[in-house]
């Protein structure tokens, strides 16, 4: 969604930027990254530090609408108690969004009903970005999950109906977003801009091969464990680099896994980062791991921005053989390896060659680099400009 303000406001449009502010380790980003926009900017902030008190009512108020959910049924409750019951803070989202005026409104992630609210209320149209198949987010074994689920997709029913237009995070995204609603979103991938300093391929040293992982919560259901026991099976000296915050006692596991199956690799964990140093934290990499698994459904059709930060860092890439990545994969050529969730042998040739091998690992790596400058950025035609040809039809 910043990408697109940049865009939009760049494009010429005035853009009034709204977000909310919850998780402590994110406060600082933001704040970068709003002296960096200089965009009219609004914050609904609930954070336990210095939004407490929104925090506890807010909370309350999101607990009632899911009783009332689980008591009703999601598809039998009013828009406003739905996205309550998925919107911890959905009336100060509309409030705030409302406050100025404005002729069309583009949101995505955890607000989509907020973003049609907010459009009702200033009467403009509105479109929806759609990063995640939403309704299939959490596995059939959970029960919460599943109702989490139920709520997406009554929400999803109700906001897609009068959208201007949708917008997906990848083909296989936007494919099973047409074939349940027969609505296809228009594709923009979680690309970036490209750097403005090239990668500098550093040769693999005494070290052994540096993989790469990251995400805002490090826990299992990630393919972690594939790369532990592969790296085990391969026998190589390597070094498994993980950024984000670990969920409870994971790291231990991981590391104790490590230890058992792989006494050569080292585990290493590093903070949470702003989005935009991302790239920068990649250079010191030779591998990047996008290993998502095919359940829940959505983690086998979504196309992270994972992959597409390793390879604007000059990083070749393993993917995991999923519809969400396969393509990508497949257009890298050289610069990715692919295997089957679960598959550790393969997996474990893979990093053998790339170990063994220092000349065709750097071959991959520049081939990721190239596959990157050509298609696979932000200001490519077939991602920022399919954003700006779709809001100039919308508002012409």
């Amino acid at each position: 969604m910043l990408k697109a303000a940049e865009s939009l406001a760049a494009d010429g449009h005035e853009v009034y930027v709204v977000s909310t502010n919850f998780v402590g380790w994110g406060t600082a980003a933001d704040a970068d990254l709003r002296t960096r926009l200089r965009l009219p900017w609004n914050v609904v902030d609930y954070s336990q530090a210095t939004g407490n008190r929104l925090r506890i009512r807010a909370g309350v108020r999101y607990r009632v609408c899911r009783a009332l959910g689980k008591t009703l049924g999601p598809e039998r409750l009013p828009a406003a108690v739905l996205g309550r019951a998925t919107t911890r803070v959905l009336t100060e989202l509309v409030q705030t969004a409302a406050e100025a005026p404005t002729d069309f409104v583009y949101g995505g992630g955890g607000a989509l009903i907020a973003t049609a609210l907010a459009a009702k209320r200033l009467n403009v149209p509105y479109a929806i970005d759609l990063e995640d198949f939403h309704g299939a987010e959490h596995a059939a074994t959970d029960p919460e999950g599943v109702f989490s689920n139920r709520l997406a997709q009554a929400a999803e029913r109700i906001v897609f109906r009068d959208a201007a237009f949708l917008t997906a995070a990848s083909d296989a995204i936007a494919d099973r977003y047409a074939e349940v609603y027969g609505k296809r979103p228009l594709v923009m991938n979680n690309t970036f801009p490209l750097p403005a300093r090239e990668p500098e391929f550093a040769p693999v040293d005494g070290a052994g091969l540096r993989l790469y992982w990251f995400s805002q919560t490090i826990g299992p259901g990630r393919g972690l464990e594939d790369a532990v026991q592969a790296a085990g099976l391969a026998d190589i000296d390597c070094q498994l680099h993980l950024r984000g915050n670990p969920s409870s006692g994971y790291l231990d596991r991981l590391s104790s896994m490590a230890k058992e199956r792989a006494p050569k690799l080292r585990v290493v964990h590093h903070a949470p980062q702003p989005p935009d140093r991302m790239v920068d934290l990649c250079r010191d990499y030779h591998v990047g791991l996008a290993l998502e698994m095919a359940e829940p459904p959505n983690r086998a059709i979504c196309l992270t921005n994972k992959a597409f930060t390793y390879i604007l860092a000059g990083l070749a890439v393993i993917f995991t053989d999923t519809p969400g990545q396969r393509g990508l994969a497949s257009d890298l050529g050289a610069g990715a390896f692919l295997y089957s969730p679960g598959d550790i042998g393969k997996l474990a040739q893979g990093l053998s060659l790339w170990a063994e091998d220092p000349a065709q690992l750097l071959a991959a790596r520049r081939a990721a680099w190239v596959a990157a400058c050509r298609r696979w950025h932000w200001h490519h035609p077939d991602e920022e400009g399919t954003l700006l040809r779709a809001v100039r039809e919308v508002l012409r």
